[in-house]
């Protein structure tokens, strides 16, 4: 689609904010659960399990508004590379989003873990199997690395964008005008 807007308009925006509070969330309670053995353990994997489903939704409804409302263009100044760049992060960025929490949930199917979301029991998306969900733990906590250099990348162009270069593109996001 070809956007028409100079901002993301008002539901992408508050998805955007309310997305990374829940994103941030789930890495430090996902850091939380990889570092104790404690019974804080079982609190932190009762908060990840829903959380990770939220997230899920969410990034699936952010998909669905983006494909249909576009993005503002990028400054025309902007150099190609770094346009390069925000198209891969974007891309990046939905990839993990959606993927991170399938990945989630397949690997606790493969444990025979329930995930269980507002007293809803979701079905397994994959058969048990040990090895599966030994490969699937390794993934999910590789990418979950990724996601947060990712995350730091995006922090760090946004206050470029914001402090340095100063071309609107940190504006089209903002919560304020």
């Amino acid at each position: 689609m070809t956007p028409t807007h100079d901002r993301f308009t008002p539901l992408q925006r508050a998805l955007h904010w309310l997305m990374a509070i829940c994103i941030l969330a789930m890495l430090f309670i996902g850091v939380g659960m990889v570092s104790t053995i404690r019974p804080d353990y079982l609190s932190l994997v009762s908060i990840h399990k829903p959380l990770g489903i939220v997230i899920l939704v969410l990034a699936l409804i952010r998909l669905v508004v983006r494909l249909k409302r576009g993005a503002p263009p990028l400054p025309a100044a902007m150099p190609e590379p770094m346009k390069l760049a925000a198209h891969l992060s974007h891309l990046a960025f939905y990839l993990l989003m959606i993927g991170l929490p399938l990945i989630g949930w397949g690997m606790l199917s493969a444990a025979d873990y329930p995930v269980v979301v507002a007293g809803i029991h979701l079905p397994a998306l994959l058969p048990h199997s040990n090895a599966l969900h030994s490969l699937l733990w390794n993934a999910h906590r590789v990418l979950a690395l990724c996601f947060f250099a990712l995350i730091v990348l995006h922090l760090a162009a946004a206050l470029l964008h914001a402090l340095v270069r100063r071309d609107g593109v940190f504006q089209v996001m903002a919560p304020w005008r």
